[in-house]
């Protein structure tokens, strides 16, 4: 079973980063595949970015791709999504998670529901 723990979220102004952070704890972190997803009152639930246990393919939703980035320490079992040119539409509860499953398929990488997440951390962009 793996813990998960956010941290890194807050106020910021629109066209401003964050960078949120994802510690894990419990075995074999480095066998998942980490996401992040967000969800904001009165809306689905959105994928917003995911990385392999290699470490090497990422995905990113439309959305945010070319302002956010996902990586990973894999030694310190810590997953980041850097998020800049933040939005007010970017406001949200942010929650990592491990991938239920994920694919490599012409060219790119998706990723396919959750497994497990953590309590969350709360992003707010001002206009």
């Amino acid at each position: 079973q793996v813990q998960l723990v956010e941290s890194g979220g807050g106020l910021a102004q629109a066209g401003g980063s964050l960078r949120l952070s994802c510690a894990s704890s419990g075995r074999n972190f480095n066998n998942y595949a980490m996401g992040w997803f967000r969800q904001a009152p009165g809306k689905e639930r959105e994928g917003v970015s995911c990385i392999s246990n290699s470490g090497q393919q990422t995905y990113y939703g439309d959305s945010v791709r070319g302002r956010f980035a996902i990586s990973k320490d894999k030694a310190k079992n810590i997953v980041y999504l850097q998020m800049n040119s933040l939005k007010p539409e970017d406001t949200a509860t942010y929650y990592c998670a491990t991938v239920a499953s994920s694919q490599y398929l012409g060219g790119s990488y998706y990723c396919n529901g959750y497994d497990t997440w953590g309590q969350g951390t709360q992003v707010t962009v001002s206009s």
